[in-house]
């Protein structure tokens, strides 16, 4: 399958690092460009609580949310945190396609 392939950036809680590497697996087999975190915050990279890089993230996962077709929402038993609905919102705002990992 080469030839023109769907862009999908991750979204989700970052304490979900294990349903974010196998979706990225998983929908890079399907034929898609996927687009991830840069760090999990929630599974252990702690230098995302240090000064502004938090804030730095969250803009910077917003410009991946740009470059995407569509995003695929991390949404391990239902949970999504405030970061990933703004995430959702943004998303929409901006005519992209939302699916999920648990429809619900």
């Amino acid at each position: 399958m080469v030839g023109k392939y769907k862009v999908i950036t991750l979204c989700g809680s970052t304490r979900f690092k294990d349903e974010f590497l196998e979706a990225q697996k998983r929908l890079t087999l399907e034929g898609n460009i996927v687009i991830s975190v840069g760090l999990f915050g929630h599974s252990g990279d702690n230098e995302v609580w240090t000064e502004g890089t938090k804030e730095m993230l969250d803009d910077m996962h917003l410009r991946k949310i740009d470059m995407a077709d569509e995003i695929f929402v991390i949404n391990v038993g239902g949970y999504i945190g405030s970061s990933t609905r703004g995430e959702i919102e943004y998303a929409r705002k901006t005519g992209k396609v939302v699916r999920y990992l648990e429809e619900g």
